[in-house]
């Protein structure tokens, strides 16, 4: 049986309605199939008063999916709509297979091989500062590269880049800017510099799927994405929208920081996104005078967070002088000076996250999901 939308479709129907006592397709249950480089989403209609009840059905519905011959990651969400009288869904880019009564949006950015989102638990981690030199260094090891600033409230790529102008639009989409062999983004290319984004929840996640599916981003090797600091919408709707390949957490090393870390990590995984890995940042100090080692806020901290964790250690960057005037200057230090020791704990973060991209495919874990549409 050849792997597409239908064939999955076919195969839910051995999941049983527990209502109804039919199967979850012939019950109209099934809302929405999404396929992608052997990936699947999908959607189950349901309530709010019903979700717990659901949550059997939403497992028994990923342990047939990822049976099945090709498949290597599953994910079956809950769609929760709201009740009574609604206006007609304005017309969206791009819809999956559904059921009369609501279509869930496809899945955006399908040129991309591999997404990955830079989070971290809190702010203050330098976690911009390690998305934009990950890029730049996927850039340079020949990988066609993406960065996406998804931090809609404080985005900080125009500064870092050394970009100040609007980007070009052509038709009814924007082409993203360049910096550095990077094909870039960011809602700060589209306002002034110390212009507040005082916005909603839904309007920034519309900002943010804008910002991916009306960019003409072309075919990517590796799209990265800088992620707003904690657990918000901006994080749900990069789960709900796009198939991420996995998530890159950055933490300092002092025991505060690793608490947030922990709660990143958690968070992807209930969002059934891979974790590939954790990076120190400011894992230590070290003099421009005289070259002195100081570990100002401890150090390894995260390498043993990330082995309590049961995921990898990607690397450590030192707190140097270099790295923050390179980013203030708009000249991401991986550029301005590739021999340096910045520069190459850098290319050593994005070798080894590469590295798992390029390895062996990782499958989601189960657990509870609620979309509210």
């Amino acid at each position: 049986m050849a792997l597409t939308p239908e064939a999955l479709r076919e195969a839910l129907r051995a999941v049983r309605d527990p209502v109804s006592g039919r199967d979850i397709v012939s019950a109209g249950l099934v809302e929405g199939v999404e396929l992608r480089d052997g990936m699947v989403q999908v959607s189950l209609l349901t309530d709010r008063a019903h979700a717990a009840a659901m949550e059997p059905v939403r497992r028994d519905a990923e342990a047939v999916l990822v049976r099945q011959p090709g498949i290597r990651n599953a994910t079956a969400v809950l769609t929760a709509h709201k009740s009574g009288p609604t206006a007609q869904p304005q017309p969206q880019q791009g819809h999956g297979h559904g059921q009369p009564g609501g279509q869930r949006p496809s899945l955006l950015l399908p040129d991309v091989t591999a997404i990955v989102a830079v989070a971290s638990g809190k702010g203050g981690v330098g976690k911009s500062t390690v998305a934009v030199n990950l890029a730049v260094a996927l850039a340079r090891a020949g990988h066609r590269t993406g960065l996406l600033d998804a931090d809609i409230y404080g985005p900080s790529l125009p500064r870092m880049l050394g970009l100040s102008r609007k980007p070009e639009v052509r038709g009814d989409r924007m082409i993203p800017l360049q910096a550095w062999g990077v094909s870039c983004m960011s809602i700060g290319f589209l306002v002034e510099e110390e212009t507040p984004m005082i916005w909603r929840g839904p309007m920034v996640m519309g900002a943010l799927e804008q910002m991916m599916g009306q960019v003409e981003w072309g075919a990517l090797d590796v799209l990265i994405v800088d992620m707003p600091p904690g657990t918000g919408d901006a994080q749900l709707t990069m789960a709900q929208r796009v198939a991420l390949a996995g998530a890159v957490i950055v933490s300092t090393p002092q025991d505060i920081a690793l608490i947030d870390a922990r709660r990143g990590v958690r968070m992807f995984e209930r969002v059934h996104v891979p974790v590939l890995g954790l990076v120190e940042n400011m894992s230590f100090f070290c003099c421009p005078n005289c070259g002195h080692r100081t570990e100002l806020f401890g150090h390894g901290g995260a390498r043993l967070e990330a082995a309590r964790l049961g995921t990898e250690f990607l690397g450590e960057v030192p707190l140097l002088l270099d790295i923050r005037t390179a980013s203030d200057a708009g000249t991401p230090i991986v550029a301005a000076a590739p021999e340096s020791d910045g520069a190459k704990a850098f290319a050593a973060v994005a070798a080894a996250v590469w590295a798992k991209l390029s390895g062996a495919a990782v499958v989601r874990t189960s657990g509870p999901r609620i979309v509210m549409e």
